[in-house]
């Protein structure tokens, strides 16, 4: 859309964001307006601002002219005391003021203490706004105020509401005959769950049986979490505001309460459980021969970790060493799971195959791990590498989300798919012209790209640039999100896809189970407004992801702040304007290295090639190059690390 020439002085009503740098931003017919720092008028990020808009020198400029609605959002900071007042400093980059504190609001706060304020009222000639303390989040520093503080910087809640809690007392956990009345007995199968060491909340468990004809019956079963949690009731609303459960590196902030999540709609071992389940045939080379749905009641027989099961599928042992043992001590599983086990992996690998050969994108990061000790700290950072255990489990979890995503597509009905459109091109073209700068070649044709990808993945597995391409390819892919409109999912090129197999910590597969549930059982549960409860547990999802990232970036930064003057090996992962970041390969710390401590040269920043160019000597620095380098601080509050160039390797 073209701008309006006579845009100048135009008033319109608009929401501000604030950047690190201090000025505002507001988007208007698609189009970014700045907003000078001495323009902003005292609003703050996320407020509802009246704005004129201005064109000077052919930029669009605006500026506030009032603040309509303020946002109501909450402020971390440190308490700075004095005798008879207080400011509350933000670290936070897009909060541009500190906030003034009266006395009578001091009383059983503590200097330097992390702090909670909201905002309470803004006078004309004030510089700073009075806010009011609201909740003290402990000594700045420490792993508990830390976390606590990036959950409240992204508006999660940490407490469950009272309504919840109340609600919460009239769940039993008991199962009764009329719950198992109407469905399928799969207590006599064999079936395990497979989850990592430390859960608690196991949604999914998986049976085998041989057929008489040969072929196999694998039972993906899946607790059945709408049984106990119906719509409209505030245990419902609640878990539907949260989205999705979030896993940080200290605690879990979950979707439903404990005693849903952890308790009666658990999979726990040799309690009897009611699920909704995809029972689907297969034959001996893993081709499916039907599936379907049902409700059901198992009874699980073990609960294994995927270092157990690993050990299983590595050593083809029926004995469980004490290492890997989730009871403590070595022990013996029965003869019957052990067979299960073994063909439900070799079955696994030959749907994995060919859903790979037909596009599906083979990502294989590696998850970054801590081990901490009693206080929380972290003293060790490891890598959690996907084994034939974890493959196993994703592959029939795949199955039944796919399966259902193409039984609900015949019916037309609306429903809630997990979508995945078409990279961006100019994105794609940006990682071809990288991944050729560090010797690779990758076809972005739209029919070439995803075989072309995995061809590059295969070949980077032991190499050192694989984290970077990773990443540099993952960011060229779109987000995946919900939405009634189904496209596909481009990643694992599925054409029908949804979420089912995990209703403890997704609303997403909720949702899907009363959809289903509806249409094969002819139980009525209307749900409205599909697609808005679509978007939203799409940004919830992202917001956790968030949370996540920073949670580990945090526990990464105080790993490091030990690590002062300490010497490493990196590869650079970002080259920008201002310097260039580095991964240390050891650990996959990342830090900046600032173009203006680089002192052996003047570097000028290549934007097209994502190059720094020394001035004099013509040194080139760029993605993906090997560098030394060494620690040398870190900022806990911004959870950024500082490094200093030593040499280029």
């Amino acid at each position: 859309m073209k701008l309006n020439k006579n845009i100048n002085n135009t008033i319109l009503i608009s929401i501000i964001q604030i950047k690190p740098s201090g000025k505002g931003v507001i988007i208007y017919n698609d189009k970014e307006y700045k907003i000078d720092r001495r323009k902003i008028n005292k609003a703050l990020d996320g407020d509802t601002v009246k704005i004129k808009l201005l064109k000077r020198k052919n930029k669009n400029k605006a500026e506030v002219i009032d603040v309509v609605k303020r946002s109501n959002k909450k402020y971390i900071g440190i308490l700075e005391r004095g005798k008879n007042y207080g400011f509350v400093v933000t670290k936070k980059d897009n909060i541009y003021t500190d906030f003034f504190i009266e006395k009578e609001n001091l009383r059983k706060y503590k200097n330097e203490e992390k702090v909670l304020v909201e905002y309470k009222f803004w006078n004309l000639n004030d510089e700073s706004p009075t806010g009011k303390i609201i909740k003290s989040l402990g000594k700045k520093g420490e792993v508990k105020t830390e976390i606590d503080s990036i959950l409240y910087e992204y508006g999660l809640e940490i407490e469950f509401e009272n309504k919840t809690l109340e609600e919460l007392k009239y769940i039993k956990n008991e199962i009764t005959k009329n719950d198992i009345e109407n469905r399928e007995d799969y207590r006599n199968k064999n079936t395990v769950t497979i989850d990592p060491k430390d859960a608690k909340d196991f949604d999914d468990a998986i049976s085998l049986e041989k057929l008489k004809n040969n072929n196999f019956e694998v039972g993906i079963h899946i607790a059945d979490v709408t049984h106990y949690v119906k719509p409209k009731t505030h245990i419902d609303k609640e878990a539907k505001k949260r989205g999705n459960s979030t896993y940080l590196v200290d605690r879990v902030i979950p979707m439903l309460p404990e005693k849903l999540s952890n308790q009666i709609c658990s999979l726990r071992p040799n309690e009897d459980k009611l699920c909704f389940s995809c029972i689907v045939e297969l034959d001996k080379n893993g081709k499916i021969i039907k599936s379907n749905f049902k409700k059901t009641v198992i009874n699980s027989d073990y609960r294994f970790s995927y270092d157990e099961v690993q050990e299983i599928l590595e050593k083809k042992t029926k004995i469980i060493s004490k290492k890997n043992s989730l009871i403590g001590q070595e022990y013996r599983i029965k003869e019957n799971i052990y067979d299960s086990i073994i063909e439900l992996n070799k079955l696994a690998k030959k749907i994995r195959k060919k859903r790979i050969r037909k596009g599906s994108i083979n990502f294989e990061n590696k998850e970054i791990k801590f081990e901490i000790d009693k206080d929380k700290n972290p003293i060790k950072i490891y890598f959690k590498e996907s084994k034939d255990s974890n493959k196993l489990v994703e592959e029939y979890m795949l199955l039944a989300n796919k399966s259902l995503g193409e039984l609900i597509n015949k019916t037309n009905r609306e429903f809630v798919y997990r979508v995945h459109d078409l990279p961006d091109n100019e994105k794609l073209e940006n990682l071809k012209s990288i991944v050729k700068k560090l010797g690779y070649d990758l076809n972005i044709k739209p029919k070439k790209v995803g075989s072309s990808l995995n061809e590059l993945l295969l070949k980077l597995k032991e190499k050192k640039e694989k984290n970077l391409i990773d990443k540099l390819a993952l960011r060229a892919m779109s987000k995946a999100e919900y939405s009634i409109k189904n496209i596909g999912h481009y990643g694992l090129s599925f054409k029908n896809y949804t979420h089912f197999t995990s209703p403890i910590r997704r609303y997403s597969d909720i949702l899907a189970h009363r959809i289903l549930e509806k249409n094969i059982l002819n139980n009525d549960n209307n749900e409205k407004e599909l697609q808005k409860t679509c978007k939203h547990i799409s940004k919830t999802e992202q917001l956790s992801t968030k949370v996540e990232r920073a949670s580990n970036k945090f526990m990464q930064v105080l790993f490091m702040s030990n690590k002062i003057g300490f010497n490493y090996k990196g590869v650079i992962s970002g080259v920008t304007d201002r310097g260039m970041y580095v991964e240390i390969i050891e650990n996959k710390c990342e830090g900046m290295i600032s173009v203006k401590n680089m002192k052996d040269d003047f570097y000028i920043y290549n934007e097209k090639k994502h190059i720094l160019i020394g001035e004099k000597f013509k040194r080139k620095y760029q993605l993906g190059d090997i560098v030394y380098i060494k620690v040398k601080k870190t900022n806990l509050e911004k959870r950024h690390l500082d490094f200093e160039l030593l040499r280029w390797g």
